[in-house]
C-alpha cells in the first residue's frame, strides 16, 4: 500500500475489477494467469450528493443473470477454487461507489489513470474492468466522465482504459460466454501491461472446466 498526495488510503494496483460474480472472477483469474495483479471489489452503492468534475457514480452492475443454474454453479465453483489457491484480492465487503479519471494514462505517466472510491479507501489503477453493466448505465458513466460517446461503445471505452466482461447487446451472456469476453480482456490488459513481450501463461488453466456442449 502506498499513500497518494491529496488521496487518503490510497491502493496502487493495476486493475480494478467491479463485480465479484461469475464475470469477475473470471476476468481476475484470466489476469492472475497472464501475470497482472488485479483488486476486485464486491459491488456497487449509491454515490453521495457531492461529485467532482471528472467523477461518474457507479451502479449496481452485478445482478444476476439467467444462465442456466447448473452450468453457472460448475464454473463458479472451479473459478472460485482458483482464487482460493492463487490468492486472489477479491474484497466482498468493499463496494465501489465513485469512479474519478485522473491522470493521462499514457506508458510514461507517474500518475494511475482511475481512482475507485471505496468506504474503505481509494484504489488507483490503470485499467478498470465493468461487469453486467447495461448499456445505458455505460453511456450514462461515460458521459459522466465528459467522454462524448459514438457508434461503438467498447472501442470508447477501451480507448479510455475501461473493459466489460458479462455485457451483452441486448440480453446477458451466457456463462460460457462470459469466459470469452474475460479471455479477451484478459489479452487486451497484459498486451498494456506488458506491451513488448507475451508472459507465459501461469500455472492453473480452464482446463477442469466443462466441454462445451
Amino acid at each position: 500500500m502506498s499513500s497518494t498526495p491529496g488521496l487518503s488510503r490510497a491502493e496502487r494496483t493495476t486493475t480494478v475489477v467491479i463485480g465479484a460474480g461469475l464475470p469477475g472472477l473470471a476476468i481476475a483469474t484470466e489476469l492472475r494467469r497472464r501475470g497482472v495483479d488485479s483488486i476486485i471489489v464486491s459491488g456497487l452503492e449509491s454515490p453521495g450528493a457531492n461529485q467532482a468534475p471528472q467523477t461518474a457514480p457507479l451502479q449496481r452492475c452485478d445482478t444476476p443473470g439467467a444462465s442456466s443454474r447448473e452450468e453457472r454453479n460448475e464454473i463458479l465453483r472451479h473459478l472460485r477454487n482458483y482464487a482460493a489457491s492463487h490468492q486472489l484480492d477479491i474484497r466482498n465487503d468493499t463496494s465501489a461507489v465513485l469512479l474519478d479519471k485522473m491522470g493521462s494514462g499514457t506508458a510514461d505517466s507517474a500518475l494511475h489513470r482511475w481512482a475507485v472510491h471505496t468506504p474503505d479507501g481509494v484504489l488507483l489503477a490503470d485499467h478498470i474492468v465493468l461487469t453486467r453493466c447495461a448499456n445505458s448505465q455505460l453511456r450514462r458513466i461515460l458521459t459522466d466522465l465528459g467522454i462524448s460517446v459514438g457508434q461503438n461503445l467498447v472501442a470508447a471505452m477501451r480507448a479510455i482504459g475501461i473493459y466489460l466482461v458479462g455485457v451483452g447487446e441486448l440480453i446477458t451472456p451466457t456463462p460460457k460466454e462470459m469466459l470469452r469476453q474475460a479471455k479477451v480482456v484478459g489479452q487486451a490488459i497484459s498486451a498494456k501491461v506488458h506491451p513488448d513481450s507475451v508472459p507465459s501463461v501461469l500455472t492453473g488453466s480452464f482446463a477442469a472446466l466443462p466441454a462445451p456442449l
